[in-house]
């Protein structure tokens, strides 16, 4: 039933999944060169703030400091070595955090935090009463800290068309802290505490900013990591380079992308410079979603020029749900030559395109307008004649809907018109041949192609992030996906900040 294709005969499919995907830029040096574009608002930058804020605490506990060794001086008995080892930072709760987008970067500020920290303590000196004598005992020790605060200020930048992370100014602050001896004498107490409160202090401040620096320096290697290219059903790559810098905002960030295929024509760029308008809205009907990807027109068509230049676009149909289409006995009265010429003889249909498709976006959806030859074959023994060629142009419109995590759509046949493009059995009437064509379009074509597009396509994740509760709008030349995110599988971060 259907097509029986030869060459690569799911193009066509391929080209109206390629409505769903993901794509970008090939290093263009203007946003107006961004087919692509996101953005992600204040609800998204909070729910990645939130879970960075708590992979960093996981990764910071536990944290062994280095130990501090001090001598100092106690009133009545003089010099005393004392030292603190086995310091170990092992809890760390944070009561409430920031995120603020602004023109010096994105500041993330921790506040009212409080740590935990475990010691080990002991001292030693030399006591003269009546001989020498020397003098020491040993312990643990407990460290609470209290007022704790995190300032962190990063930038991202278009780096060769990828994403640079850049730490431009990390600090850790902290009000109060209070240091509990176990065993030891209030003398010692307070002379532990003078000795290395502001050292702990100061060890506690600096381990915090380093591993917070080291963490953000592994998130920089794992956005420039990423992909410039994504195949597409192994027909044609996607550069997927950024433009430009990242555009941050009050209240959100947004990306730029350029989105067409590699191969596409420069003619077809230059013909959407000025149409595409990449400021859009991270709201589907009146809920304020964590992320919003907006994806013009232009993406579609390069998908259909790129795929028409490789030849992609070409099936032989020899299969129908009525089989008695393909014998000229069924077009005695449509075509008699042909029925004269060649009486009960089997056909097939040669179909190729002979323009790339022009695929438009609106309101209500998208339509795609297909220009293909079809070729008439009629077998003659072992011999395969082409007797007749027919253009064909025709549209089909459809709407684009989420299932799960998948895009589906479901298309139909708007119109279509026929001329005969060259004949070896003489001129034949085409309005006689649309009634054919049409019932052919409906019954094979169109549930083909619908087949296919209520499999849908997966939306890809990005290392156990994926989209939730997302809603899909189209406006005039841009398709919309607007979502919230969830973590399914955050194993993967957390590993990389623990490394």
């Amino acid at each position: 039933m259907g097509f029986s294709p030869k060459s690569k005969g799911t193009s066509l499919i391929f080209l109206f999944l390629s409505l769903f995907s993901n794509p970008a830029t090939s290093g263009a040096q203007s946003a107006t060169d961004g087919f692509i574009s996101a953005v992600i608002s204040e609800n998204g930058l909070v729910f990645v703030k939130d879970f960075l804020v708590e992979q960093v605490i996981q990764s910071l506990t536990p944290i062994r400091l280095p130990d501090i060794e001090k001598s100092v001086k106690i009133p009545i008995l003089g010099g005393v070595h004392v030292s603190a080892s086995d310091i170990t930072l092992y809890h760390i709760n944070v009561s409430s955090s920031t995120v603020n987008p602004g023109d010096t970067g994105i500041v993330i500020v921790a506040s009212g935090a409080s740590a935990s920290l475990s010691l080990k303590w002991s001292y030693i000196y030399s006591s003269w009463i009546f001989v020498p004598i020397e003098v020491s005992d040993e312990g643990n020790a407990s460290v609470q800290v209290e007022g704790l605060e995190v300032n962190l200020t990063i930038r991202l930048e278009n780096k060769k068309g990828t994403l640079a992370l850049n730490v431009t100014q990390c600090g850790c602050y902290m009000e109060d802290i209070n240091i509990t001896l176990d065993g030891g004498v209030s003398w010692l107490y307070q002379g532990f505490a003078d000795a290395f409160e502001d050292q702990i202090r100061s060890a506690v401040e600096n381990a915090i900013t380093k591993k917070i620096t080291a963490g953000t320096g592994k998130l920089d290697s794992l956005l420039q990591s990423l992909p410039k290219q994504i195949n597409m059903a192994n027909i044609a790559p996607l550069n997927v380079t950024f433009v430009e810098d990242p555009v941050v905002r009050n209240s959100s960030i947004e990306f730029y992308i350029n989105g067409l295929f590699v191969q596409s024509s420069r003619e077809l760029v230059a013909s959407y410079l000025h149409k595409q308008s990449p400021v859009y809205s991270v709201y589907c009907g009146s809920t304020l979603k964590m992320v919003g990807i907006s994806i013009n027109e232009a993406v579609f068509d390069s998908a259909s020029m790129v795929l028409f230049e490789e030849g992609l676009f070409h099936w032989i149909v020899d299969k129908v749900p009525d089989q008695s289409l393909l014998n000229t006995a069924s077009w005695k009265f449509i075509i008699p030559q042909l029925y004269r010429k060649y009486p009960n003889d089997e056909m097939q249909l040669n179909i190729s395109l002979s323009s790339a498709p022009v695929v438009d976006i609106t309101q209500k959806g998208f339509v795609a307008t297909i220009f293909l030859d079809m070729i008439v074959e009629v077998f003659e023994g072992n011999t395969t004649i082409p007797v007749a060629c027919i253009s064909v142009d025709l549209t089909i419109s459809g709407d684009a809907d989420i299932s799960g995590n998948k895009l589906v759509s479901r298309a139909h046949l708007n119109d279509f018109s026929l001329s005969l493009k060259w004949s070896e059995i003489g001129n034949f009437r085409m309005f006689l041949v649309q009634g054919v064509m049409r019932v052919f379009l409906n019954t094979v074509v169109m549930p083909y192609i619908n087949i296919h597009l209520r499999k849908g396509f997966s939306i890809p994740s990005f290392h156990g992030l994926a989209l939730q509760n997302a809603q899909l709008v189209t406006t005039n030349s841009n398709i919309i996906l607007c979502s919230d995110l969830t973590f399914f599988n955050s194993s993967f971060i957390t590993d990389m900040y623990k490394a």
